[in-house]
């Protein structure tokens, strides 16, 4: 039954027909009209909707696995799942874990401590060891290389596939350090012991993967050994102690004041190293930090004007604020410290009463050229006796005639004080205060256990920092903690830090791709906020961070597929946040492009993980997300139907735990299954639950493959040639496939493998067409067009899905799906066949596709095109082709837009470049500043500041030039969704001198429309409807509320930010530390004193 607009339209329509001619195909003219008869297109959507079901059903065999499992219902119980009981198991399964994985962390530290106590020191020492980045190189001679012995290295899939040595361990050497240095030699040789540990805790825990030791000396010993390779620079410039899990581990929380100079004499080469010394230390300052930056001369000026009088989170994004900001700074005036101590002072003071930084230690870094005095008067007002405030003082320049003021001020304050020359020196001085702030670890006896685990040494007086060790816990063995096929279909599990950072989530999307796949900067600080958007109150991130029991439940909107699109060159647009959008200014993005969606409840369950700063939560979907049922049949009669060839089970779960026991890493899950379920193998452990709905399954879905493989024999014999594939899916990862034809005649290799994650069972998602079919109404199947990925062919296959449900009803859970892949042309076909069909007697149809007059398209039910007889068009958006026709569907409810946000795009934007904000990373703008600052001093010797600001290119600007780069972005999209109650509609649509009418018709049983569009009125002057994403850009004002605003956190609850027996007089002198990225997941820190 049409709804009202129908009706209106269908009344309307022949009304003004009449009123202009009584010939109802009448076209052309301005004004004119061209009538399209709801009835022939109903008659053509009912053929091509019958035909095209009757061959899914046909080859898919859904008829046949429904009735399969109603046979079986006798023997399944249906169970709710309890949402809180299942996070609660969860979490207790990953704190056992965590707890093993910490627990070969303290063997380490053992073994590391008892290791070097009995070591003494031998300045002589001569030891060859395994240097990882000489390790079998040879000479020209064919020689080894000097600490480049052969070293044994086979490839390991535990590893990742890459070759190495799981019988030790071997040593990487920082590129500034010495390799031969006595200090490395000597910790070199005594650290050999811990390989003894490495092997050990390998083999009491298989699932382990790397694990390490970093020394405060720089070297950094692996295990297993494996041979280190130059970055595409031909570089390596990792140096384990500028690492985030490093310097977590030696200090505790901080919050931090840094004071730059910027007075007439910083002007030139001081004010760069200056500049780059902040920057450095931004670069140790972590999530649990808290810091502002102040700029001094006659004044005090902070640098982000916005923050005047707070700290603010030391999180990524606003690190990189902060540095936009510093290439504003420039050199003027006299330097007025006292004002600047002062309002640092009282800013620490404020802020820690306000109880939102850290609570813990608290630090001013002074960066300058000098001070004219020792300022005791205001230490001794803010600061003593307890001196709770520590003073780092960085002394820039070669001259030292300040120096002692400088050293005065860091040692009467428990600090530290360095000098620094040049941009050489900058990163091995700033580090040093890195282990003043861990002498109260070390000192302290408290085994504290927070995650990267610190190992410290025993000298309880000096508190010197030895090293740390640690081990990797990578995201897939969390996830092997989560039984997938109990959180149904769209369920998931996430977990999330302290700070309200995702650990892990299916919606995480680390990195983006530009030709290649490449890690996104800010990629480990995104908040739960900007993937659960919907939670516009942070009710759930907030009762997560604090660690609550509890439930909470939203309605969501859900992306279901994915593809990297290249945008460059679209109109998209900028949206302002005063509401204004200035579309034609163009800005190209490579990112996930995402374009169906659905809406859902969803119900999210979470508790903490005890021993770990993380929270768990599970979500599960309304409606048959929530339910679980349970088979019950032999063992024998499963494993004789598992035997099945066509048999394949998910990769990514878990079944059985084949890392326990080097001798079970090679099995796949379904051969481990078959040794379990025989009792081979007592050793074996398997999810016990799992297995027995894998044979339920296997039963039930058995009969299959003799129906597929009687329809391939008879295949030759019929017309549908143009299926090339069926396949089956169930709730407990199991699959079925069979190829109608070869494999190599296959349209689209990669379906169904692990080249189209979309396409599988994989550890975060159900495969696409399982999940699309589940929220499609029982027995229709749903259709759609895979969108390139980067393969041609990929688009010229139509892939059709269906459900099969267990009961008749909501709360029934859906127990499989299955589907069949077809040639594009083969479905495209069968839509020209079915719209040339008519009713009349005569066989003279008054319309038909085939006339010039009107357009035909089949669309899905989020618009895009299916079939179209332009085939350019196939896969795109129906509103990008009839923009006119699209709007009106919108305007009528036959169609409705979902604003959608992505708060982890990337945007390409144009940044200018100019001798004012040069790259400190430049060598010749280096040598050529210094040259400039040399002769600068010269000149200001003589002339007493007369030629300065002509010299000084602070103030200069050259030419400037544009360069294009890649940053985190915010950005707003559209998706579209049909109505479901409306199965059909016309419409007229006023252009500007004709009327365009359309009609458009459901597709039975089926997610498709076909639309028949007036063709004469061209509607040209309307403006398509594009799913381009518009960036958000915020106003100042909104910039600065959003950079005040600290979301809810929760600190450490370990902190050592003094302690009494510390000796402050070390407080002179430089450590070297170097910055570079691995992969570090998770890591543990520990804390010990000898006895």
């Amino acid at each position: 039954m049409p709804q009202i607009g129908t009706i209106f339209h269908s009344l309307w329509i022949p009304f003004f027909c009449f009123c202009v001619a009584p010939n109802a195909m009448l076209g052309g003219a301005a004004g004119s009209e061209q009538h399209i008869p709801l009835s022939m297109v109903k008659l053509w959507a009912s053929a091509f909707g019958g035909e095209i079901k009757s061959i899914a059903a046909k080859y898919s065999g859904s008829q046949l696995l429904q009735k399969k499992y109603k046979e079986f219902e006798k023997d399944v119980t249906i169970e709710e799942i309890d949402g809180l009981q299942l996070v609660k198991k969860l979490a207790k399964d990953m704190e056992e874990m965590f707890h093993k994985k910490s627990e070969a962390v303290r063997r380490l530290v053992e073994a590391a401590e008892d290791a070097h106590l009995k070591h003494a020191f031998d300045a002589d020492l001569q030891y060859e060891y395994f240097n990882a980045v000489l390790i079998n190189e040879r000479d020209e001679d064919g020689n080894f290389l000097e600490l480049g012995k052969e070293f044994l290295l086979l490839p390991n899939d535990h590893f990742n596939n890459l070759p190495v040595n799981v019988s030790l361990s071997d040593v990487q050497v920082p590129t500034n350090v010495y390799n031969k240095d006595p200090e490395i030699v000597n910790g070199i040789y005594w650290s050999e012991a811990l390989n003894k540990v490495f092997v050990d805790n390998f083999d009491r825990d298989p699932s382990l993967i790397w694990q390490y030791f970093g020394s405060a000396k720089g070297f950094f010993r692996q295990y297993p050994g494996i041979k280190w390779e130059p970055d595409e620079n031909g570089v390596i410039a990792f140096d384990c102690r500028n690492r985030k899990w490093y310097i977590q581990a030696a200090t505790s929380p901080k919050d931090v004041v840094i004071l730059v100079d910027v007075s007439g004499s910083m002007k030139g080469l001081r004010l760069t190293i200056a500049k780059q010394t902040v920057s450095s230390i931004l670069d140790t300052l972590g999530d649990d930090d808290f810091f502002n930056i102040i700029a001094y001369n006659e004044e005090i000026q902070y640098v982000e004007p916005c923050l005047n009088g707070t700290l603010v989170q030391a999180d990524r994004n606003n690190k990189e604020h902060f540095r936009e900001h510093l290439d504003k700074l420039y050199a003027k005036g006299i330097g007025m410290l006292d004002i600047a101590l002062n309002e640092a002072f009282d800013l620490l003071s404020e802020f820690n009463h306000s109880g939102e930084g850290s609570v813990c230690s608290q630090a001013i870094m002074l960066i300058a050229d000098g001070a004219v005095d020792t300022y005791d008067n205001i230490f001794a007002k803010y600061n003593w006796p307890d001196r709770k405030v520590r003073m780092f003082t960085y002394l820039i320049g070669r001259e030292a005639a300040f120096a002692d003021n400088m050293k005065w001020m860091a040692c009467a304050n428990k600090g530290f004080f360095t000098q620094i020359s040049t941009l050489a020196d900058v990163q091995e001085n700033v580090m040093a205060y890195l282990h003043v702030l861990s002498r109260p670890k070390v000192i302290d006896q408290e085994h504290d256990v927070v995650w990267t685990e610190a190992y410290v040494d025993s000298t309880r007086s000096k508190g010197v920092l030895l090293g740390v060790v640690g081990t990797d816990v990578p995201v897939k063995e969390l996830m092997k903690a989560i039984p997938k096929y109990k959180l149904g279909i769209h369920g998931y599990a996430f977990a999330i830090t302290n700070n309200g950072y995702i650990l892990t989530h299916p919606e995480l999307r680390p990195l983006y791709e530009e030709g290649k796949k490449r890690r996104k900067p800010n990629y480990s600080s995104v908040d739960l906020s900007e993937v659960e958007w919907e939670d516009r109150d942070d009710v759930l991130r907030n009762a997560m961070v604090n660690r609550k029991t509890e439930k909470f439940s939203m309605e969501v909107k859900k992306t279901v597929d994915k593809g990297v699109r290249n945008l460059t060159g679209k109109k998209g647009g900028i949206l302002y946040s005063d509401g204004s959008v200035r579309r034609r200014q163009m800005f190209p993005v490579f990112e996930y492009f995402q374009k169906r969606v659905l809406v859902m409840t969803n119900d999210y369950y979470y508790t903490d993980i005890k021993g770990t700063p993380f929270s768990l939560g599970v979500v599960l979907s309304r409606g048959h997300g929530k339910y679980f049922f349970r088979g019950n049949v032999t063992i024998e009669e499963g494993l004789h139907d598992l035997e099945h060839p066509d048999v394949s089970l998910a990769d990514e779960w878990s079944y059985c735990n084949t890392d326990l026991h080097p001798e079970h890493r090679h099995l796949t899950q379904l051969e481990a299954i078959k040794i379990y379920l025989t009792g081979k193998d007592p050793l074996l452990q398997c999810d016990k639950e799992l297995i027995q709905e894998v044979l339920f399954d296997a039963v039930v879905s058995a009969p299959l493959e003799a129906y597929w493989t009687s329809l391939a024999l008879n295949k030759s014999e019929n017309s549908d040639k143009g299926v090339e594939v069926a396949f089956l899916g169930t709730r407990t990862g199991l699959s079925r496939i069979n190829l109608f034809v070869g494999a190599e005649q296959l349209t689209n290799q990669d379906f169904l493998t692990s080249e189209d994650r979309e396409s599988i069972f994989n550890a975060d998602h159900f495969p696409l067409w399982y999940r699309r079919a589940a929220e499609q109404i029982p027995g229709s199947f749903v259709y759609s067009i895979p969108f390139s990925t980067g393969s041609e062919n990929k688009s010229n296959v139509v892939t059709a899905s269906t459900a099969i449900q267990l009961l008749d009803d909501r709360k029934s859970p859906v127990v499989a799906a299955v589907g069949i892949q077809m040639k594009l042309e083969f479905f495209q076909r069968k839509f020209w066949i079915a719209s040339r069909q008519c009713a009349s007697l005569d066989g003279k149809c008054p319309i038909s596709c085939d006339d010039e007059e009107i357009n035909c398209y089949l669309i899905d039910n989020n618009g895009f095109i299916l079939v179209s007889e332009d085939y350019g068009q196939t896969g795109n958006f129906f509103g990008e082709v009839e923009g006119a026709v699209m709007n009106k569907l919108l305007n009528m409810g036959s169609f409705k837009r979902i604003t959608l946000y992505d708060y982890q795009a990337v945007c390409r934007t144009t940044k200018e470049s100019s001798d004012s904000a040069h790259s400190l990373l430049d060598p010749y703008r280096a040598i050529f500043t210094a040259i400039k600052w040399m002769m600068t001093e010269l000149i200001l010797f003589l002339v007493e500041f007369n030629l300065c600001n002509w010299w000084n290119s602070g103030h200069s600007v050259k030419a400037q030039r544009l360069k294009q780069v890649l940053e985190p972005c915010d950005t707003e999209y559209p998706a579209f969704v049909s109505e479901r109650t409306i199965k059909e509609t016309t419409g007229t649509v006023a252009c500007d001198d004709c009327f365009k009418s359309f009609v458009i018709q459901q597709i039975p049983s089926s997610n498709l429309f076909m639309v028949v569009v007036d063709n004469v009125c061209s509607c040209s002057s309307v403006t398509p409807i594009t799913m381009a994403p518009i960036e958000i850009r915020y106003n100042e004002s909104l910039k600065c509320e959003r950079l005040k605003s600290q979301k809810i956190r929760r600190r450490p609850e370990a902190c050592h930010g003094f302690h009494p027996e510390e000796n402050a007089r070390e407080c002179g002198g430089a450590f070297s530390i170097n910055p570079r990225a691995t992969v570090v997941l998770l890591g543990l820190v520990m804390i010990y004193v000898s006895r």
